[in-house]
């Protein structure tokens, strides 16, 4: 299993606009093959930060959302961005 998870930042005024902006983006992530979870949503605390879950079965998966050729979304620029990858070996109970 892979998760991507981080956070994305950019000036306050324009979060909701890159939200907007990315929309179909998760709409076309949680249909595709292979995608558990996908969201980009504003950090309750952090007016500038989005914060970023992708959960994905493999990295094939993720490759082939990636590369699929979707929508480019009409989005602010961000200032930065702290998102990684993670490869998950196993899965328990909380």
């Amino acid at each position: 299993m892979i998760i991507i998870a981080g956070a994305l930042y950019l000036d306050a005024s324009d979060r909701d606009r890159y939200l907007a902006g990315v929309f179909d983006v998760a709409r076309l992530a949680r249909q595709a093959v292979g995608c558990l979870d996908f969201v980009q949503s504003p950090d309750p605390l952090d007016p500038t930060r989005i914060n970023v879950y992708e959960r994905w079965e493999s990295d094939d998966d993720l490759h082939r959302f990636r590369s699929s050729g979707g929508p480019v979304p009409e989005a602010p620029p961000l200032r930065s961005a702290d998102v990684h990858k993670y490869r998950i070996a196993s899965v328990e109970q909380p």
